[in-house]
């Protein structure tokens, strides 16, 4: 296995239905700077920490399971591994799966810094919609579907890309 061709998890979830709607295949990264008081999957925050994947394996494993209604990718924080979440993004993209990514960047920052760190800009290209935001420990709530704390927005990216304004997609409704 190429070091190029390698990403690197903290785990994979085969069958989800609590990351996104439909039954979702979750890939977990390996990494995380934000450090949220509370995160649920601390043992994802070390860079050091996880399995080498072959990125490959994953897609082909992904195709195999005509029951995924999409990909997500969590973490730790897909956007410290950028381009090769967008690599995965793109072929998974390819294959006709939605892709939610959870992240504890602002939509905001990103799109002010997706030109200046690796990968960024190509992996916001693949995202059919993401859960941005830090989690934060006195916002939390299980009333809420898919997100930990009502500061985290469900964004449709392509639809805010298209149009310059966040598009918020309402879940909880």
């Amino acid at each position: 296995m190429g070091k190029s061709n390698a990403v690197r998890l903290a785990g994979i979830a085969y069958e989800s239905l609590v990351n996104g709607p439909g039954i979702r295949r979750v890939l977990f990264a390996q990494g995380c700077i934000h450090d949220c008081e509370g995160c649920f999957n601390q043992d994802t925050h070390s860079f050091n920490g996880g399995i080498s994947y072959d990125m490959d394996d994953i897609l082909r494993d992904i195709q195999d399971n005509p029951m995924l209604r999409g990909i997500t990718f969590s973490g730790g924080d897909p956007f410290e591994q950028a381009d090769k979440f967008a690599y995965l993004a793109k072929n998974i993209h390819d294959i006709g799966l939605n892709i939610w990514c959870y992240t504890g960047y602002t939509f905001e920052y990103i799109i002010e810094n997706k030109d200046r760190r690796i990968g960024w800009a190509e992996l916001l290209k693949y995202i059919d919609v993401l859960v941005d935001g830090p989690f934060i420990q006195e916002k939390q709530s299980m009333a809420i579907k898919f997100r930990g704390s009502y500061n985290q927005r469900i964004i449709d990216v392509q639809k805010s890309e298209e149009s310059g304004k966040i598009v918020v997609l309402d879940y909880d409704n």
